[in-house]
């Protein structure tokens, strides 16, 4: 389902990694016909997600904009509710809130996401307050009445109203996400099985989801072959390696955190990446863990950048192998995979997939 309604083809948007000064990737990516910009929101590493949207809202007028995902963690709902408002100010019927508990974001800072019982009751009062009603505001120990007090003059803008979209990994987070969303955002391998497994998790809970008005996208990035080229070419490492190195990270967190096991992707080199973190004293890990976060692969780190790596975490093969692979999604339920690209390759992968994908998916 997309914005609008039910969609006869996955959509495909875009992830950018807040930049003040490059907003023409968002102007390209409408201009090649991608439906969403989902900006990213994590204060010490990028710009401020919201000034960026206002100069992408100022300078498009097709392409959706909203929140790659907002930080629940960092800011109180009214405040993430205002800045979403006044973006739809500018325009009107674009404008998405996607929200999240703050995996990287609260992490660079030293601290761990919100819980899920803070997180759920966070998005029952961010809808109330995206729709210009009332809410209760639980912030600072204590609760009171909350409401914009001026919406008709011209601050903001409630209406048209702003979809919701809970980005969620676990069974318990997409059961949140299924109660108080209007979709959901996460990033899974891209095979039919996991997404399968997704809709499983969603439903687990009893709450009654009509998937043609759910909206349901994955985050990823794509790197489209040439003819004969192998997987882990330089080009593909250039163009997924900053998406998949992350991965790594993510899996490190929740190793050490929870205590998961990491994938078998990750076997053969697991040992080294995390006796190289290590070397780093505990009270000052959490600046160096992720650096280069979805922009670039740090060179000490480009020897774990391995073909397993890349097939596990990346959509990468010839254009009508991922047409295939999206199609195949779709049809289990997928409404959109939202790419992200590096920043030095941003818009050749853009056009890549524009030329050479858009085509095979409406075929």
């Amino acid at each position: 389902m997309s914005d609008t309604g039910p969609s006869t083809s996955i959509d495909l948007g875009v992830c950018i990694a807040s930049k003040i000064d490059d907003i023409d990737e968002a102007v390209l990516a409408e201009q090649l016909g991608f439906s969403h910009v989902w900006v990213a929101d994590s204060q010490m590493i990028w710009s401020d997600c919201y000034a960026v949207m206002a100069l992408i809202a100022d300078r498009t007028s097709r392409i959706r904009i909203g929140t790659g995902v907002a930080v629940a963690g960092t800011r109180p709902a009214a405040v993430t509710a205002a800045a979403h408002a006044t973006i739809n100010r500018i325009a009107p019927g674009r404008v998405f809130c996607g929200v999240g508990t703050g995996n990287t974001a609260m992490r660079i800072m030293g601290h761990k996401p919100i819980g899920l019982a803070e997180f759920d009751d966070y998005l029952r009062t961010l809808r109330l307050l995206l729709d210009g009603q009332e809410a209760d505001v639980h912030w600072r120990g204590a609760v009171a009445p909350t409401r914009h007090l001026m919406p008709d003059d011209g601050f903001v803008a409630f209406s048209p109203r702003m979809p919701m979209y809970v980005s969620a990994f676990g069974p318990k987070s997409m059961q949140i996400a299924a109660r108080r969303g209007d979709g959901i955002v996460m990033s899974i391998p891209p095979v039919v099985s996991a997404m399968e497994a997704v809709w499983a998790r969603l439903e687990a809970g009893g709450t009654q989801i009509d998937r043609s008005h759910y909206f349901a996208c994955s985050l990823n990035t794509i790197v489209v072959l040439d003819e004969g080229e192998a997987h882990d070419s330089s080009r593909v490492k250039e163009e997924a390696g900053a998406f998949a190195i992350v991965a790594l990270h993510y899996a490190y967190e929740q190793w050490r955190q929870y205590g998961r096991r990491p994938g078998p992707q990750y076997g053969e080199f697991w040992a080294d990446y995390v006796a190289m973190i290590e070397e780093i004293p505990e009270e000052r890990r959490h600046l160096r863990i992720h650096a280069g976060h979805n922009c670039w692969v740090t060179p000490e780190e480009e020897r774990f950048l391995t073909k397993e790596l890349i097939e596990a975490t990346c959509l990468v093969g010839t254009p009508v192998e991922i047409a295939d692979r999206l199609k195949a999604l779709h049809a289990v339920g997928l409404d959109q995979m939202m790419i992200l690209p590096p920043l030095a390759a941003k818009e050749k992968v853009l056009r890549d997939v524009a030329e050479k994908v858009f085509p095979r998916l409406k075929a």
